[in-house]
């Protein structure tokens, strides 16, 4: 199966294999018969720098010294001819640019999809539901749902959201559209009971046309109560009922809450997260998922402290964390508590609680040290168990860490004995390739060879190195982030080259980027990415919060890294050069060893 190519942009793309000419001219992107909305496409590629490259008749300028290039072109609605000439080579390639506006009807009727809801839906009563159809302008509009009769007003102006990888190429600004032919309306409904599909329908000059939405319409009973427990390990919440929406807190198997809504395959759970309904079971005769908690206690583990919540029920949960800092919240939670003692302050400076709101409990754990290095949650049958990673183990003399004595002070050569390390060269498959440079070489290939260089340079300073692979493995993002909760290293890098979405600038945009997502990674995250850019022939592409597989793990901190544009022609030859990827694997090397001694005060 062809993986979808995720970079930290978020854009999902199947970058294409090389197109040559005969054996000079190449054409890397985009393929032959491209189709994009964007408003223009790069032409990625690469020629000797001996002779012209042209497209269309014009001369090709921005060329790299070894002749690589990446020009933009707009591109209309409809298909775009591109013509490459590189002495007596040609390619030809056809990008067909798809208009992102819908388009009314031109006779009586509702454009395909356009109805929602768009799959079956149930709410609480009195609770707004919202009806949204495209259709022939000018007409009347309204929804038959039941008994009910609900009238679709004409929308004069759309706003419509770029989506999220936008923000990383400064384009996220909301877009006004004029709008014909949307019509949308909202009500609300207090009795329950199945008020089945709704019919819209639309009029104009006496005749009227009608369509079936999907999905049924049910309005919950109040006084119904039907409970899940969840089924995953880590049952997946998001903020909305799709997969479009953000994540939230992971959910421990266990969890038990109340149904209050659904969308779809998708649950709305009483504390405001939604859960796929196949992470899922209904727990038969359960009772609404209240819970009491009456005293907390903790415990020491082998490289982890453990504290235990004992609840009578497992309740939804969310985590905050702040430098030096973490807030466990307890929903549906009623906290009873008037004596506390915390018996172990090894990682944990003082824990405190509050009842932020009825059935809302959030404890407080200030960290010894601003650092924290990963955490686990997990449910004994109904006891709440955090667990809060200590700091690495260093083998020789001693260091204070906080108020504790920890091991520390080792010998210069070996500065990182006794740390694991995780290295993941990003993609790693013909089937997984990555963003592709001019001249064809793949982003897997030179994700490998760096982590190989940097793999040796650390294991050179004493670190023990996990590698996620170490040759053209098919690994999902899920396979890489089970390598890192089993192995529990004391950092996890993830090594990628990066790309843009076509309507990107890959001439005027290079950089090393860096990303991560819980606050326990930002600090390791801001280091590395100063520590690389201080050279002045680098530069810096930004350092960025982003949702992504491998900087979502919580057990260690875990950053991914951009480390150059492969679609810059000039980035791309640093990039792909020998003497610079041992470079920058010694720098990096020399960056992990830096942040090490910075954290244990060496």
């Amino acid at each position: 199966m062809l993986k979808p190519i995720l970079g930290a942009l978020g854009t999902t793309a199947i970058i294409a294999l090389p197109v040559r000419a005969e054996s000079s001219l190449m054409l890397v992107y985009p393929p032959s018969n491209h189709t994009t909305t964007a408003a223009q496409i790069f032409l990625i590629g690469s020629a000797p720098p001996d002779a012209e490259v042209t497209v269309n008749g014009e001369v090709m300028g921005d060329r790299s010294p070894a002749g690589n290039f990446a020009p933009s072109f707009p591109l209309k609605v409809g298909e775009n001819q591109f013509e490459l000439r590189y002495r007596d080579q040609t390619i030809s390639v056809t990008v067909t640019r798809q208009s992102t506006e819908v388009t009314p009807p031109t006779t009586l009727g509702f454009v395909e999809d356009s109805l929602e809801p768009q799959g079956a839906i149930a709410r609480q009563p009195n609770e707004p539901i919202c009806f949204r159809a495209v259709g022939l302008a000018k007409a009347t509009v309204f929804v038959q749902l039941g008994q009910h009769r609900i009238p679709l007003l004409p929308t004069t102006e759309n706003v419509t959201l770029p989506p999220n990888f936008a923000a990383l190429t400064l384009t996220n600004q909301p877009q006004v559209n004029g709008s014909s032919g949307l019509y949308q309306g909202c009500t609300a409904f207090a009795q329950p009971g199945s008020l089945g599909q709704p019919v819209f329908q639309i009029q104009q000059n006496g005749r009227t046309a009608r369509q079936t939405a999907p999905g049924a319409v049910e309005i919950l009973s109040p006084s119904a109560f039907e409970v899940i427990a969840v089924t995953s390990e880590q049952g997946v919440a998001r903020t909305g009922p799709g997969t479009d929406y953000s994540r939230l807190t992971p959910l421990p198997q266990g969890t038990q809450a109340r149904i209050t809504g659904r969308g779809g395959d998708w649950l709305r759970l009483d504390y405001g997260g939604w859960i796929h309904s196949r992470e899922t079971e209904v727990v038969s005769g359960a009772m609404p998922a209240e819970a009491n908690i009456r005293s907390f206690r903790t415990q020491r583990v082998q490289g982890w402290t453990e504290v235990h919540f004992p609840l009578d029920v497992p309740v939804p949960i969310r985590v905050d964390q702040d430098t030096g800092q973490m807030t466990l919240t307890l929903y549906n939670t009623t906290a009873q508590t008037d004596t506390a003692f915390l018996n172990d302050t090894y990682v944990i400076q003082r824990l405190d609680w509050q009842q932020v709101a009825p059935g809302q409990v959030a404890y407080r754990i200030h960290l010894q040290n601003p650092q924290g290095w990963g955490y686990k949650l997990r449910y004994d049958d109904t006891t709440l168990v955090l667990s809060l990673r200590h700091p690495p183990e260093l083998p020789a003399g001693t260091l204070r860490y906080g108020n504790q004595i920890t091991s520390g002070a080792v010998l210069p050569a070996q500065s990182l004995s006794g740390i694991s390390i995780l290295l993941d060269p990003g993609h790693g498959s013909d089937e997984d390739l990555g963003a592709v440079g001019p001249t064809g070489i793949p982003e897997k290939d030179v994700a490998l060879t760096l982590g190989k260089l940097l793999q040796q340079a650390l294991i050179r300073r004493g670190a023990r190195v996990i590698m996620t692979r170490e040759g053209d493995e098919d690994l999902w993002p899920q396979d890489r982030v089970d390598v890192i909760n089993e192995s529990e290293p004391a950092i996890a890098l993830s090594l990628h080259y990066n790309a843009l979405p076509d309507d990107g600038d890959a001439i005027n945009t290079a950089g090393i980027g860096t990303f991560w997502y819980h606050t326990q990674s930002h600090d390791l995250a801001q280091f590395l990415h100063d520590y690389l850019t201080e050279d002045p022939e680098r530069h810096s592409y930004g350092v960025f919060w982003n949702n992504l597989a491998l900087t979502r793990p919580t057990v260690a901190p875990a950053v991914l890294l951009e480390l150059g544009f492969m679609i810059n022609p000039i980035e791309y030859e640093w990039i792909i050069d020998p003497q610079a990827q041992e470079q920058l694997a010694e720098r990096l090397a020399n960056g992990i060893e830096a942040w090490f001694r910075q954290q244990f005060g060496l």
